[in-house]
């Protein structure tokens, strides 16, 4: 079928597919295309009404970074250039790019200074989300500047007759405040009818896993959460329920009553369920692996291994084709994209994965999807609301929220502790912040960050948790060796943070005990409140970190406001569900302290490995 479409040039950005998203819910068709694909020719087709530079990890400077050809801008077509697509088309054209002074990751304040069509009903200053390093600073001919923000000159500019635009800033993001409204405006300009809905996509899906399967049945991964969820039910729709089976692996790395739950959830939906009980053979390939991409790799491996083990021990090989619920930020966070930069590696996409689905033999029924997505598509298959709208859980489980240190390392405070943060500014000689002898994955510039948390020098009751969002943001643009900011929320200690000691260890099941614990508190405590579905999603996450000699973990409570996880911030909850929560946590004397991550996402990625 021909339908009017917008074209997408990836050139790697972690958010390219989540603009095409972003087109979709406007009932327009959107199309991904690598850039050197998008030929003068082929982007001449009558349907083509505008094309979308995407964001990237590289810079126009680097010899291999990606192009296309300059002289489809000539086209006639509008063309909306968004970060590394903005700097590509300002270069391009004869504009000057530069390595910023100031790399902005996370919130900045727009400011309209000139009308400009793209900017139709949108305040003179808004909040939009930022992630780059390179900046233009001088402009093509023709070329008007129409958005600033304090760091950056050049953060919209467009050439009025070509129709060409240009913005730093990323609107395909949801915490972009008016970014919906910045390519609803965009579309308008393409002047798109909007004849796409979201059935037809579903049933050209549907076309397509048919003829990947054949007739063969399907083993699926599930884990009880709402990607495996919809998936089992999707595929069941599709192939009929009798060629679907759910295979769920207990890890040992599961949370607190996880194993009860889904095995009673996923079979009140009609699922053939199989549960295999290998938490000894994940644990025990974890012991003494410390590096994160190392513990994914292996978990990725060890699903394989399990479910070798079972189709041997049952006969199933060419009958059968194996499944997995992968969502799109697992996808192009591993570098699942020509040009994308590897984030991290999802257990789903470890080489030896990668080569099962190169060759045809693991489907994805979901993989082009994002959370938001997912979600409306299991309400359309008619599941439960309480397994469509379940927080989101990694497939990897709590072994990459369990981190772990090779070598013991004591670090001694400054004197002045952690007291009362003062009026921050970038000159100041002593950092507000104290560097934790630990370090985070984090996603700065549409690329990977391994660095260090910073916590801050301020009590939880100091600012709101909006106001250290903001400043984490500040902190992390201006200091390069954190990617996170954290907040002491309870302690079992007496006085200021006066020593810090990192800790020896791996993933092992009684390091797997405590923070089910932990979690399992933030949970129930959740419920109790009634503010489970004020969040998206908690991770509660396990560090090898004591303060002042006390106990030999800390615990960091990680709540988000997302939709599709693609960006997110910190979820505003009262301080008196902190206050519990800490209280309860800090019952257990092996505990240390409750930290609270006030990062948002840019620059800290949600889970912490």
């Amino acid at each position: 079928m021909s339908h009017e479409k917008i074209v997408i040039l990836d050139f790697g950005g972690q958010y390219a597919h989540l603009i095409a998203s972003r087109i979709r819910r406007q009932n327009v068709l959107a199309e991904i295309l690598e850039p050197e694909a998008a030929s003068v020719a082929l982007m001449s087709d009558v349907n083509i009404k505008g094309i979308i530079l995407s964001g990237g990890p590289q810079s126009v400077f680097d010899a291999d970074s990606p192009k296309c050809d300059p002289a489809i801008f000539n086209l006639g077509k509008p063309v909306l250039g968004i970060c590394y697509g903005h700097q590509f088309l300002n270069n391009s054209l004869g504009g000057e790019v530069t390595p910023g002074k100031i790399k902005e990751y996370g919130r900045a304040e727009l400011e309209v200074i000139a009308h400009c069509t793209l900017f139709e009903d949108i305040p003179e200053k808004s909040v939009f989300w930022m992630s780059h390093g390179d900046e233009v600073t001088q402009l093509p001919e023709g070329f008007e500047v129409c958005g600033r923000t304090d760091d950056c000159g050049h953060a919209a500019v467009w050439h009025e007759s070509k129709n060409l635009y240009g913005i730093q800033f990323h609107p395909e993001v949801t915490h972009s405040e008016f970014g919906g409204q910045v390519l609803k405006n965009f579309l308008k300009i393409c002047e798109v009818s909007g004849d796409w809905t979201i059935e037809k996509f579903f049933e050209e899906e549907k076309q397509k896993i048919m003829e990947a399967v054949g007739d063969k049945n399907v083993f699926l991964f599930v884990s009880g959460g709402v990607d495996s969820s919809v998936s089992f039910a999707f595929l069941s729709q599709i192939l009929g329920a009798d060629r679907v089976k759910g295979l769920f692996v207990d890890t040992g790395m599961l949370r607190q009553g996880e194993v009860d739950f889904v095995e009673t959830s996923l079979k009140a939906i009609g699922a053939d369920l199989t549960t295999l009980r290998s938490a000894d053979q994940f644990l025990g390939n974890l012991k003494d692996v410390y590096e994160p991409e190392k513990k994914r790799e292996i978990i990725g491996h060890t699903f394989l291994d399990v479910q070798h083990e079972f189709f041997s021990h049952h006969d199933l090989h060419d009958d059968w084709v194996l499944a997995q619920g992968t969502i799109y930020p697992d996808t192009i966070e591993t570098g699942g994209t020509k040009h994308a930069a590897k984030i991290k590696t999802h257990h789903n996409r470890a080489p030896a994965v990668q080569k099962l689905i190169d060759e045809g033999k693991i489907i994805e029924p979901i993989k082009e999807l994002y959370k938001d997505e997912v979600r409306a598509l299991g309400e359309f298959l008619g599941l439960p609301h309480e397994l469509v709208w379940r927080h989101p859980f990694p497939g990897p489980g709590l072994g990459v929220r369990i981190l772990c240190n090779e070598a013991d390392e004591k670090i001694d405070i400054a004197p002045q502790g952690l007291g009362e943060i003062q009026a921050f500014t970038m000159q100041e000689k002593k950092k507000p912040f104290v560097v934790l002898p630990i370090k985070s994955v984090g996603v700065q510039g549409d690329g990977r960050s391994y660095r260090h948390p910073g916590l801050l020098r301020m009590g939880n009751g100091e600012w709101g948790i909006g106001k250290m969002e903001k400043l984490a943001t500040k902190l992390i643009n201006h200091y390069r060796q954190i990617n996170r900011c954290v907040v002491m929320l309870g302690q079992n200690f007496e006085g200021s943070v006066k020593q810090i000691t990192a800790h020896k260890t791996c993933v092992s099941s009684d390091r797997v005990a405590i923070l089910q614990r932990a979690d399992h508190i933030v949970t129930e405590t959740l419920i109790d409140q009634n503010l489970y579905s004020d969040v998206w999603q908690f991770p509660t996450v396990l560090l090898p970190l004591s303060f002042n000699d006390s106990g030999r973990e800390t615990i960091v409570l990680r709540p988000i406001d997302s939709i599709d996880a693609m960006s997110a911030s910190v979820g505003k909850l009262p301080e008196s569900f902190f206050q519990e929560v800490a209280e309860k946590i800090l019952e257990d004397t092996s505990i240390s302290a409750v930290l609270l991550d006030v990062t948002s996402k840019p620059p800290g990625t949600i889970e912490w490995e």
